[in-house]
């Protein structure tokens, strides 16, 4: 008899939990390392700051590709296919990547000629505030290279696996337009799909899909695809912007942020 899964199954949720919980402990760690960054001296200090940052990034990395991989186990398991099969623990983001998003979180620090009209408001700040700004961007650049390391290894696991078929998203009810629409369409990601699509702040998960199995959308992912399909589907190229004023009037789930 097949089994059924579903993006509100208590595996996904159990895994969700797990990862905003670790992203708790992520940000905890991230202001510590604040210290490090001396405003009066900023040449010298934020490379420092990087370096602490991209080993704390590495850290919480690979415990996230953890937690997917006993998530994956344990699906498989739920599903009852035959066979034994290894799952592929992604690696960390390289230093590279790290760096560079830090540096893009980073680019308003820097003090700048306020009368170059090439100058930014934002860059027009004092110092303390473009730190505390940058500070939030670096939070949320560390989260999702974080979070990605244990998506990744869902997907990797279903590419490579051959009693998976396909994916699907699994988005917490307060999460934004853009998860819930592509939550709402199922497991409609096989194998071979690209990469996950993902923002700063995602929380949305990857449900695998293995053979003889059954996907089945959450009620609340339900009530997303009736949304889409009623309000947004017929205007091709402006699907997004009508979702989301859609959710606006007739969601009944949390806004978003509560994700």
């Amino acid at each position: 008899m097949a089994t059924a899964v579903s993006d509100s199954s208590d595996g996904p949720a159990r895994w969700r939990a797990a990862q905003i919980g670790l992203t708790r402990l992520l940000v905890r760690d991230i202001r510590g390392l604040r210290r490090l960054i001396i405003p009066s001296r900023l040449q010298g200090s934020v490379p420092d700051w990087l370096v602490a940052m991209n080993a704390v990034i590495e850290q919480y990395a690979r415990t996230s590709a953890t937690l997917a991989a006993d998530f994956y186990d344990v699906q498989r398991e739920a599903a009852r296919v035959p066979g034994v099969f290894t799952v592929p623990v992604a690696d960390p983001p390289p230093p590279e990547q790290t760096e560079a998003s830090l540096r893009w979180a980073t680019k308003d620090v820097w003090p700048r000629d306020p009368e170059d009209p090439k100058t930014t408001d934002a860059q027009r700040e004092p110092v303390e505030v473009r730190l505390a700004q940058a500070e939030k961007k670096a939070e949320q650049v560390a989260q999702k290279l974080v979070t990605d390391t244990g998506r990744g290894t869902v997907q990797e696991a279903v590419r490579q696996d051959r009693q998976a078929t396909a994916w699907a998203r699994s988005a917490a009810r307060g999460a934004c337009a853009f998860c819930k629409m592509l939550a709402s369409r199922g497991a409609v990601y096989k194998r071979d799909t690209a990469d996950f699509r993902a923002h700063d702040g995602c929380h949305c998960g990857v449900v695998p899909v293995f053979k003889g199995q059954r996907f089945e959308l959450s009620p609340h992912a339900r009530e997303w695809e009736r949304i889409y399909r009623e309000f947004a589907a017929p205007h091709s190229g402006d699907q997004l912007r009508r979702f989301r004023l859609a959710l606006a009037e007739h969601d009944s789930n949390p806004l978003p942020g509560s994700n």
